[in-house]
C-alpha cells in the first residue's frame, strides 16, 4: 500500500483528489493540508510515501516545502500537481526536488499512475520538458562539477540512462544487470553528488557537461 499526504488549499480540490486517489485500492491517502507549513509538518508525522503538492499556497509555497521536504532526508516523494505547465513552476519544481508533476486536469488513471511511478524511485517528466531542460543546459553552458568526475564509468553510464529518460528496468536491461542493481547505484550517485531526486540528477547531467545533447547512447 502507499501512503499519500494531499496539500491543496482550496478544500474543493483538495477534498476531489481525496476521493481520487482513495478510489485506488492500492492508495491510502494518510494525512491532508492547506499550506506548505502543514504540508511539512504532516510528512514529519506521517513519512508518507508520495505527496501530492500544490504549487501556489498561503504561508509557504508548494516550491519551498517541497525544497524543504527533499533537504530534510525524508524518504517522501513529492508529485507537483498544477494548473499551468509554465516553465517557471517546471524547472523550478525539478530543482527543489520534486519527482514529477502533473496537470490538474489530468485523469484519474494518469494520477494514480504518477503517484505509483514515482513513489517506485522513478521520476515523471515528460519528453518536451526534457527537451526544453537541455536547451536552457545548453544556453548556461556546461560548468562541470568536480564531484562529477570522480564517478565510475558503471556509474555514468547509469547516469546517461537517467538522463535519457529510461526507467530502473530500461537501464538494467541496457547494462545486463539486476533493476536491484540499478536502484542502489541510483541511490549512491544521488548521494554522491548531494543530490535528492532522480529529476535533479537528470539537471545536474546535462549542465555539468557529463551528458551533451546528441551525445553517445547504448
Amino acid at each position: 500500500m502507499t501512503s499519500v499526504v494531499v496539500v491543496d488549499d482550496e478544500a474543493l480540490i483538495r477534498e476531489g483528489l481525496v476521493a481520487i486517489v482513495s478510489a485506488h485500492a492500492g492508495l491510502d491517502v494518510v494525512g491532508t493540508a492547506a499550506n506548505g507549513a502543514d504540508a511539512i509538518t504532516e510528512v514529519n508525522s506521517k513519512t508518507p510515501d508520495v505527496v501530492l503538492m500544490d504549487v501556489r499556497m498561503p504561508v509557504l509555497d508548494g516550491l519551498d516545502a517541497t525544497r524543504r521536504i527533499t533537504k530534510s532526508g525524508a524518504r517522501t516523494k513529492v508529485l507537483i500537481l498544477t494548473t499551468v505547465e509554465t516553465d517557471e513552476v517546471v524547472f523550478g519544481a525539478l530543482r527543489a526536488g520534486a519527482s514529477g508533476f502533473l496537470l490538474k486536469s489530468s485523469p484519474p488513471e494518469q494520477l494514480w499512475q504518477g503517484i505509483t511511478t514515482i513513489a517506485a524511485g522513478e521520476a515523471l517528466v515528460a519528453p518536451a520538458v526534457t527537451r526544453r531542460l537541455i536547451e536552457r543546459a545548453i544556453t548556461s553552458g556546461p560548468a562541470v562539477s568536480p564531484a562529477t568526475l570522480t564517478l565510475t564509468l558503471r556509474q555514468r553510464d547509469v547516469v546517461l540512462g537517467v538522463a535519457q529518460g529510461l526507467s530502473n528496468r530500461e537501464i538494467a536491461a541496457a547494462l545486463f544487470l539486476s533493476e536491484h542493481t540499478i536502484k542502489g547505484y541510483v541511490s549512491e550517485i544521488l548521494t554522491h553528488l548531494g543530490l535528492h531526486a532522480r529529476t535533479q540528477l537528470v539537471i545536474a547531467a546535462y549542465e555539468s557537461g557529463l551528458v551533451r545533447p546528441g551525445g553517445t547512447s547504448w
